[in-house]
């Protein structure tokens, strides 16, 4: 079972991801960006203000591609629960907005990078979304670097809602204002329900 973690940056997905480690001592943990030579291109290009938005995309994608063959398809298919801290769905909310505010002349960003991952990316069997406003997201990562900004964030948060009102049985909803013990508690709570459905 492929269950991933969402949410907007300071939603506290990786806090989650590294308290179910405790849970379950036996699941693949994982993230994306990964931390292989695709990943850390990834990360340059986070780190470049002008990187082109277009071009980034396809950093990802194939950062998810070598992610799908590496790590997620073999453990599947050895019946491991895979945990991934950010998966598919942070690409078509975060770089269909960045495409929204580009020079790229791509009409519907959204529905244009669902398109690229369909012929090969593998969706979750569920996905636990942590639900935060922009201001309070941006606010708690810091506005760091350009995915960090309220307007942004703002415009993020509008494709994550697109994308659960899609697919609304495969989304569960934690309130990420919550205290930190209290997003745990829940997720895990969440988790412990899909996998009892699942058994």
């Amino acid at each position: 079972m492929l269950i991933t973690l969402e949410g907007l940056d300071g939603s506290g997905k990786t806090t989650v991801w590294e308290a179910l480690h405790d849970v379950y001592p036996d699941a693949v943990f994982t993230r994306e960006p990964t931390d292989s030579w695709y990943g850390d291109a990834v990360a340059r290009s986070l780190a470049d203000e002008t990187a082109d938005p277009l071009a980034e995309l396809f950093l990802y994608t194939a950062d998810h591609a070598d992610h799908l063959s590496e790590t997620i398809r073999p453990a599947l298919a050895d019946g491991e629960l895979v945990v991934s801290d950010r998966y598919s769905d942070s690409r078509f909310a975060y770089q269909a907005a960045t495409l929204a505010e580009s020079d790229a002349e791509i009409t519907r960003p959204l529905e244009y990078i669902r398109g690229i991952h369909s012929a090969f990316s593998r969706p979750p069997d569920a996905t636990v979304y942590l639900d935060l406003d922009a201001e309070t997201a941006a606010a708690r990562a810091g506005r760091t670097n350009k995915f960090e900004q309220d307007g942004y964030l703002a415009a993020v948060r509008d494709n994550y809602e697109r994308l659960i009102e899609a697919e609304p049985g495969r989304f569960v909803r934690i309130d990420a204002t919550q205290a930190p013990e209290d997003v745990i508690a829940s997720v895990e709570a969440v988790f412990a329900g899909l996998l009892e459905d699942d058994a």
